[in-house]
């Protein structure tokens, strides 16, 4: 592609025309308005990044996407410790940028635990967490692949439920906003069995409960699900509506979507997420996260390295975000992304 191609891409991707018909006429010709698309870099628990003056200097960066962790701020029962938080938030305000929190309770490894000890410790939390297992392939039994929160549990989500309420009392409307972990959870297929309780129509409750309460925490700030696949379906061909089901009450509680990856055109995530966040636009706020590899994958369109201007392309043009959370990955991230966004 050539450069003037490219910047041309780029530019048209970082300001995307919508129509938008005023109310106060029928008859009235729509005006195209700007659709203004917010660039987060996602720094995961990498916090002191937030400091880099190359991130500070680049005005399209509106602010830094950060990961907490479930431990980290409720190390022991109802004491909580938001100094962290507290820290960044300051920080990031000072120079003029915004914070979104990533809540985590989910690992995808097996040395990880992302939820409180005092969870794990008790019988009436059944553990406090599920193991998770990479996919199966032929032949090889699942792996361990790191552990989840039991979500759909109530005696655990009542905990999780007190932790989102507890940060929307001090954050809400400080924050730009929050979202929760993707819904994508995998277990030990035939060979393992089903975490205790679990259902896969109970965990579509679980997940709907959990956004509900995520909204009333932070009426003000965005407050965001990501939902990218559901355990016990398969789209378009096994379609229990869990996904879909996820993506309706979304939109009626007024809750933002989004997740990982953005993969264009990549046949399984364009008959799951991004169908249903393509769909939600102009209904509520939506959002992709550009994750580890995503800047090496092949464009099924070119058959070659996707590159930025196709990656903004394909997140604005098609899907139609209104937020991108850009991870770190090197050599990309310094020397593609910054200099395309700082054009």
């Amino acid at each position: 592609m050539k450069a003037t191609q490219a910047l041309a891409l780029l530019l048209a991707a970082l300001s995307v025309n919508v129509w938008i018909k005023p109310a106060s006429s029928s008859t009235q010709t729509p005006k195209a308005v700007a659709k203004r698309v917010r660039h987060y870099v996602f720094f995961n628990r990498d916090r002191g990044r937030i400091a880099d003056p190359a991130f500070l200097t680049t005005k399209a960066f509106e602010g830094a996407q950060i990961k907490y962790t479930w431990p980290e701020l409720e190390p022991e029962q109802d004491a909580y410790d938001f100094s962290a938080i507290r820290k960044d938030l300051t920080s990031l305000t000072a120079n003029g940028k915004r914070l979104f929190i990533q809540l985590q309770d989910v690992s995808f490894h097996d040395s990880v635990v992302n939820v409180p000890r005092y969870l794990q410790r008790d019988s009436r939390y059944n553990g406090g967490v599920a193991r998770q297992y990479s996919n199966e392939e032929a032949g090889k039994r699942a792996v361990p692949a790191g552990w989840v929160a039991r979500r759909w549990d109530p005696a655990v989500q009542e905990r999780w439920h007190k932790l989102l309420l507890a940060l929307g009392k001090e954050f809400d409307g400080k924050l730009e906003g929050i979202n929760l972990p993707e819904t994508s959870l995998v277990f030990g297929g035939n060979e393992e069995p089903l975490p205790k309780g679990f259902t896969h129509a109970g965990y579509r409750d679980a997940v709907i409960t959990n956004m509900r309460t995520l909204k009333r925490a932070f009426p003000k700030s965005v407050a965001m699900q990501y939902a990218n696949f559901m355990p016990g379906e398969w789209l378009p061909g096994e379609d229990k509506s869990y996904l879909r089901g996820v993506y309706q009450q979304a939109r009626e509680l007024k809750i933002a979507v989004g997740g990982p990856d953005l993969l264009p055109y990549r046949r399984n995530q364009m008959n799951h997420a991004y169908a249903l966040i393509k769909e939600s636009d102009g209904l509520v706020p939506t959002g992709i996260a550009v994750q580890e590899g995503n800047y090496e994958v092949v464009n099924p369109k070119t058959g070659k390295r996707v590159t930025i201007a196709e990656l903004l392309e394909f997140a604005t043009e098609y899907l139609k975000v209104d937020y991108i959370f850009w991870c770190t990955q090197e050599p990309f991230y310094s020397e593609q992304l910054m200099p395309a966004l700082k054009r």
